[in-house]
């Protein structure tokens, strides 16, 4: 089970609304949303969760790189909402470059001509979905992204990554002040 919901800072505090995010296939995507909730320049958080298994906090001002924090990089891999945080650089590696031809396998995640789950010793070894750790596809286990990006809420790395995905949005939006306005949308 997902939820997701916007917190905008107004002059009178902050307003939560919940929000799809069907249409929302890219960070870009989730950044306009972000923005569209914003008034004037002041920060909106984009909170997802998925019910005891990760959750992400993604907070946008104005025209700045969305700034992101995922409880989970593993299990949020698993999810395609968790896939739109987990960008190169918030895993840490370097984009792929889509010029380098060398580095083109097909559709089945083999280079060309090699047979699916064949490594040359012609045992169909079968694909668990792991990778070598530092490769292109490694996803860690653990938190990953910016702890820091709600530290001038009161709610520094710390304290941050000590949260638990059952009730990570609950500790945020009390460090926040608006407890309440979250839950009514929940």
């Amino acid at each position: 089970m997902y939820f997701a919901a916007l917190l905008a800072r107004t002059e009178d505090g902050w307003e939560a609304s919940d929000t799809e995010l069907d249409e929302v296939e890219t960070l870009a995507d989730l950044a306009d949303l972000a923005r569209e909730a914003a008034e004037d320049d002041e920060p909106v958080l984009v909170c997802i969760e998925q019910e005891g298994v990760w959750f992400g906090v993604v907070r946008v001002e104005g025209e700045e790189d969305p700034r992101i924090f995922v409880s989970d990089a593993a299990g949020a891999a698993r999810s395609s909402y968790g896939e739109i945080l987990l960008t190169d650089e918030i895993l840490g590696r370097e984009p792929a470059d889509g010029e380098d031809l060398d580095l083109l396998v097909d559709l089945d995640g083999t280079e060309d001509g090699e047979p699916a789950g064949d490594d040359g010793d012609g045992r169909d070894d079968g694909d668990d979905g792991e990778t070598a750790a530092g490769s292109p596809g490694t996803v860690p286990a653990g938190p990953v992204g910016d702890a820091e990006l709600l530290a001038d809420f009161g709610l520094d790395g710390k304290a941050l990554l000590s949260l638990t995905s059952e009730d990570a949005l609950s500790e945020i939006a009390d460090a926040l002040g608006c407890t309440d306005m979250l839950e009514a949308v929940r």
